[in-house]
């Protein structure tokens, strides 16, 4: 029997994510962003003028580092409404939002003090882009993270110039300055703009004793005790960041997000056409639930601030279904293994709400096995409709579960994905053993 019993939990576990040991705390602490489950990341800079690879255009000498900032001369944001684009990222139905305050180019959207490579002194821009959107995020409750690159290829102290080119290789003096830099503008966006959460970037050229990220990490949460950080600080943040490609099994981490753009570019890149159908978009979001973890959708402005139709798109109809499935969605937790259901699934946080996600159009009933659980609802969520299930080979002798059959009138199908809210009788409990024969006496 325990045995059995510890067969049973490591099926979950590998499921569900490894069973790390989280206080009370830290669970407290990262309630919002576990419950979150959709945030929009923007990447804004003057890569956006042209059209072309945010910093790494430079960086691979795909042109000089002279010519990628001459886009400052054409960085206007003369389009740019803080207020509209916090709206629309509230309607599509996300939570939180990153914006990129500096990318690796070195490039600063606020109004740093610490040097003067920025928008609001170096481009028509001529302010301060990252406190308007800031403030109207707050006015439309959604949760704020700011998206900072460690390196930084323009800065005369940073090692790094290009992929070929270095400033120095050994030089103690001028490194402890860059860290001095980049602990000063850190300082600056906490006590300016408070985040929820900050989204580091660039750690991967340096150790972490290097970056110190130990103290930096010490010294944020002494500027905002309840900041939350992504893992790209050499093991000092709080959750996963994984990067494009969707996740096949679940991340080690409890807490993990994907990251992932709208077509193939981060920045706004006129020749790049590739983008994802709302219907994609919404089934790697569903994807991500069905895991226990979140996605972030990044948006790429042009450089006079104006959002692409293409991507305007997307998000209202993200929005659309979000908010018809909202109960499905916000503060749910990772679904059951695939075993017992072909398809993404999410349980409620008290564990008897059984969420079924239906991508396409059924041929034939939806099929639940290894429920032992009596049910005693069943829902179209968003629709409300009550539906009916049929259970098959429920043998009184025989401890293995019945085949649960559902059956959902084309009618009620979301033009996405439709949701199935089942109703169970206590918390979750699945069978997971191998069958059971009859034993002759």
């Amino acid at each position: 029997m325990q045995k059995l019993v510890l067969v049973v939990l490591s099926c979950f576990l590998a499921f569900n994510g490894s069973a790390q040991k989280i206080s009370k705390e830290k669970e407290k602490q990262m309630q919002w962003f576990e419950d979150a489950k959709l945030g929009i990341f923007i990447h804004w800079g003057i890569y956006s003028v042209n059209g072309i690879d945010e910093s790494w255009s430079f960086f691979n000498d795909y042109l000089s580092h002279d010519d990628y900032m001459k886009q400052l001369t054409g960085f206007t944001a003369k389009n740019y409404d803080a207020a509209a684009w916090a709206k629309l990222i509230a309607e599509s139905g996300a939570k939180y939002s990153v914006i990129t305050t500096k990318h690796h180019d070195g490039v600063a959207l606020w109004d740093t003090k610490c040097n003067d490579l920025s928008v609001v002194k170096k481009s028509p821009a001529g302010r301060d882009v990252v406190e308007p959107f800031v403030k109207e995020l707050r006015k439309n409750d959604v949760k704020v993270g700011l998206y900072y690159s460690l390196l930084d290829w323009s800065h005369p102290d940073y090692p790094n110039a290009t992929r070929k080119i270095k400033r120095y290789t050994d030089d103690p003096e001028r490194w402890n300055r860059f860290i001095d830099f980049n602990f000063c503008q850190l300082e600056e966006l906490s006590k300016q703009f408070k985040p929820d959460l900050y989204w580091f970037d660039g750690d991967w050229e340096q150790s972490a004793e290097k970056w110190k990220a130990k103290e930096l990490s010490e010294a944020l949460r002494t500027w905002n005790k309840d900041v939350i950080l992504n893992s790209r600080i050499r093991g000092y943040g709080d959750y996963e960041t994984p990067e494009q490609g969707l996740p096949i099994t679940r991340p080690d981490n409890r807490y993990w997000e994907l990251c992932m753009t709208m077509n193939d570019s981060w920045g706004y890149q006129h020749n790049d056409h590739n983008y994802k159908t709302p219907n994609q978009v919404i089934r790697i979001l569903v994807d991500c639930i069905n895991k226990g973890g979140n996605l972030l959708l990044d948006v790429g402005p042009k450089g006079d601030g104006s959002i692409p139709e293409e991507q305007v798109t997307i998000l209202k109809e993200l929005g659309r279904w979000t908010n018809k499935h909202a109960e499905a969605i916000y503060g749910t937790r990772a679904g059951i293994p695939f075993e017992h259901y072909y398809g993404p699934t999410a349980l409620n946080k008290k564990g008897d709400i059984l969420y079924l996600y239906v991508p396409h159009k059924p041929n034939g009933p939806l099929v639940v096995k290894g429920l032992k659980n009596k049910i005693n609802r069943m829902w179209v969520v968003g629709n409300g409709t009550k539906l009916n299930w049929d259970i098959k080979m429920n043998q009184y002798w025989s401890e293995v579960p019945g085949i649960v059959y559902i059956d959902v009138p084309e009618k009620v199908l979301d033009e996405q994905v439709t949701v199935i809210a089942v109703l169970l009788d206590g918390e979750v409990d699945l069978y997971r053993e191998k069958g059971q024969v009859i034993e002759s006496n």
